[in-house]
């Protein structure tokens, strides 16, 4: 099969990127020296470049060029939650459980109109110093009903497993973190600590193979118990 043009030059535009030939944040070539280099049609290297830059190799900025991007393109990132108080007692309290109607929610989750979805709250100690706040919110179909007390749902994932054979840490998700400045009154009051003190709010979705959104959790940490740790390595594939 006759490989396309355009596909050519933006495989051979990537090996030069990727021997090193240009660096990060370098200045690329122009769509004029492409042209004459390759001796093809503008329309031709600007879908090659495009294509580049749609797949993060390459930025463009209008009225100054295109540059190679910065970012750690065929790298596998991992990300770690380290937890700074590893080997210290924890423990997890169920502060509530209730049926919840907010429609923002509702359609966060996925959920059709006749399907309702649980809000558990629970808090996260160690040594007795609240540090983590977790607001989860579930579709109905996922919570057990007949359950002894609310502590059966102290851990959300043991839950997922035991009751539905779902292990979650398996599962699809995205999670973003970002810094909250001053912190909400009702958050700084649970986590004991004061408002002119920052929070981490992460917040999570989970997503099963089916589709199926399993879980959308928030979560406050108080900022001395928040590290991370980021590798990256090259992508095998």
């Amino acid at each position: 099969m006759r490989i396309p043009k355009y596909q050519q030059i933006k495989d051979d535009l990537l090996k030069k990127i990727e021997v090193g030939e240009f660096k990060h944040g370098d200045r690329f070539y122009s769509e004029a020296e492409l042209v004459k280099i390759y001796n093809v049609s503008s329309i031709t290297v600007i879908r090659a470049i495009q294509e580049l830059a749609n797949d993060g190799y390459l930025v463009r900025y209008q009225g100054k060029g295109t540059y190679v991007s910065r970012s750690r393109k065929r790298k596998l990132v991992g990300f770690s939650d380290i937890e700074v108080y590893s080997g210290e007692p924890e423990t997890v309290e169920v502060l509530s459980m209730k049926i919840q109607k907010d429609e923002e929610k509702r359609k966060e989750l996925q959920l059709r109109k006749k399907e309702d979805y649980y809000e558990i709250i629970r808090l996260r100690k160690v040594n007795d110093d609240p540090f983590l706040l977790h607001l989860s919110y579930i579709p109905n179909k996922f919570i057990k009903q007949d359950i002894p007390s609310l502590d059966y749902y102290d851990s959300i994932y043991n839950r997922f497993k035991d009751d539905f054979n779902i292990y979650m840490y398996d599962e699809e998700s995205k999670e973003t973190n970002e810094i909250c400045f001053p912190t909400d009154d009702w958050v700084a009051e649970l986590l004991k600590m004061g408002t002119n003190e920052p929070t981490i709010r992460q917040e999570k979705k989970t997503i099963l193979q089916d589709g199926t959104v399993a879980e959308v959790v928030i979560s406050y940490k108080k900022w001395n118990y928040y590290k991370i740790e980021l590798t990256s390595f090259k992508d095998p594939h």
